[in-house]
């Protein structure tokens, strides 16, 4: 059987879309390596064998430590390796442990690094990486999680009863951010259990619920979305896990675009207004009057509730 070597992405939602990929290799056994905060995604997917958390921060090259960490890969004699990251010190790794045939997309200069180096497909981020594993469906994401772990987190945060999940934060940048999750969290028929990271935690201010912004760790956080009735979320990692695990959901953009990360499920609906500077692919309103965001209504995310819940 042959072992192959994965470069994961360096974000949650990438990770999950590059699910697909890890399908086309299947009859392989797969190891990933991946950054900590997104190791916990990498694990819950039925195709990975093992998952090698990294140390590596954004930045820095830490060159001795990827040296250190291809050395030991070497003994594990993999054939391949994909390395999906764009970035130049992502493939140094399978370098340095001569790996034989090492594919990925060109960026920064990389040819050397890579010896099987593709151009870029241009489809949603799904097939993108799927096409590196050859030609067949786009499978949908798919996240383990048992009832045991569910109920756990249940007990753990206090939550007796039925409840929704809220998703208010978004790592990139504001651009992303609907700004009336506290209204809606007064209207839902459900209580809300608003999820995401220590940087979400201003995006999270003024919502009714229990606010376990930062407080959970990923695991935690993908028990808890498991659980949900329904998730409304903008565009950020945390939707694609809804979405990987089934939950009925509603996904805003505004400044991106789900023609290019939709969440895969066929439980989300997509609410995006298509203005015409959207998707601007900014942090911020480069415009200032965040109309993408601004002019989609909670009476509008209630109306798409009802289809999914």
């Amino acid at each position: 059987m042959p072992r192959i070597l994965v470069v994961a992405p360096n974000w949650i939602g990438d990770a999950l879309m590059a699910q697909p990929l890890l399908s086309r290799l299947r009859g392989a056994e797969i190891d990933v390596i991946a950054p900590e905060w997104v190791a916990p995604v990498m694990r819950r997917m039925p195709e990975v064998r093992s998952v090698i958390d990294t140390p590596f921060r954004h930045g820095p090259l830490q060159l001795r430590e990827r040296w250190a960490l291809a050395r030991a890969l070497k003994r594990e004699n993999y054939s391949q390796a994909f390395v999906l990251p764009n970035s130049w010190k992502s493939a140094l790794i399978p370098f340095f442990a001569g790996i034989p045939k090492r594919t990925g997309y060109v960026g920064e200069a990389r040819y050397g690094l890579l010896n099987d180096a593709r151009k870029a497909t241009g489809a949603s981020m799904a097939a993108h990486y799927a096409a590196l594993g050859g030609e067949g469906p786009v499978a949908q994401p798919r996240l383990e999680v048992s009832r045991e772990e569910i109920d756990q987190a249940k007990r753990k945060f206090g939550i007796a009863s039925r409840y929704s999940v809220l998703c208010p934060g978004a790592e990139y940048g504001p651009a992303k951010r609907w700004p009336y999750f506290a209204e809606l969290s007064r209207r839902l028929a459900l209580p809300a259990v608003v999820l995401g990271s220590t940087k979400d935690r201003e995006a999270s201010g003024g919502i009714s619920g229990t606010d376990l912004a930062g407080k959970t760790s990923l695991d935690e956080a993908i028990a808890l979305i498991a659980g949900a009735d329904f998730v409304v979320s903008n565009d950020s990692g945390l939707m694609h896990v809804a979405a990987a695990l089934g939950r009925p959901q509603v996904a805003l953009f505004g400044s991106s675009s789900p023609e290019h990360t939709p969440p895969q499920s066929p439980a989300a609906r997509v609410l995006w207004l298509h203005i015409e500077c959207s998707p601007c692919y900014q942090r911020e309103c480069p415009l200032g009057h965040f109309r993408c965001m601004r002019e989609m209504p909670v009476e509008m995310v209630l109306d798409q509730l009802k289809t999914v819940s």
